[in-house]
């Protein structure tokens, strides 16, 4: 087998996860542009990589996935591009009145409302990711850990306690009225 032949049944192997990895990104991140980057990044990541040696290349692209997603949520207060306002409302998933290709209807079915993403959007970046991972995508704790680079039970706790926050048990520690007010307004005046 050639190069091109090892290069092209890799591509292949990776489109066959590309929904998913999309939509693991997209709850994440809230943001489609942002999603599709995170995979870009993935599949970069992938080539590099000694390819024969990954033994769960669905799991191992979820990681790699996942460990951008962290990156790019830890960084995103640092970045010097802001918006407009303050206000941050998660692009919502159109959906077209034609009929969808596979990949569309992965992203589509496994889509959460813009009211999750909202909510998402107050967790930390790691509560973020176990939750994603392992609520959405049933991960297991014992492969999240690494990418966050904690235990087991210590990323269960993460997830525990976002599951509170998204359930609206426990507000978050830095709840600013004025910011969800107008998240609220922006989203009313969208619908």
């Amino acid at each position: 087998m050639t190069g091109t032949d090892d290069q092209d049944t890799l591509a292949r192997r990776f489109e066959e996860h590309r929904g998913q990895l999309r939509a693991v990104a997209y709850r994440m991140l809230g943001s489609l542009a942002e999603a599709e980057d995170a995979v870009q990044e993935a599949w970069l990541k992938l080539t590099r990589a000694d390819a024969a040696a990954i033994e769960n290349l669905g799991g191992w692209l979820t990681t790699v996935t996942g460990r951008v997603c962290l990156d790019l949520l830890r960084t995103r207060g640092t970045r010097r591009e802001q918006p407009m306002d303050e206000t941050f409302v998660p692009d919502p998933v159109v959906r077209p009145l034609t009929q969808l290709d596979p990949e569309e209807e992965v992203v589509r079915a496994d889509s959460v409302g813009i009211a999750l993403l909202v909510v998402l959007e107050t967790l930390r970046p790691d509560e973020r990711l176990a939750f994603v991972l392992h609520d959405l995508f049933a991960v297991p704790f014992d492969d999240i850990a690494p990418v966050l680079e904690r235990s087991t039970a210590s990323t269960r706790q993460l997830a525990s306690r976002a599951r509170r926050r998204v359930r609206g048990a426990t507000p978050p520690a830095d709840t600013d009225l004025g910011r969800q007010q107008r998240v609220l307004e922006a989203f009313l005046a969208a619908s």
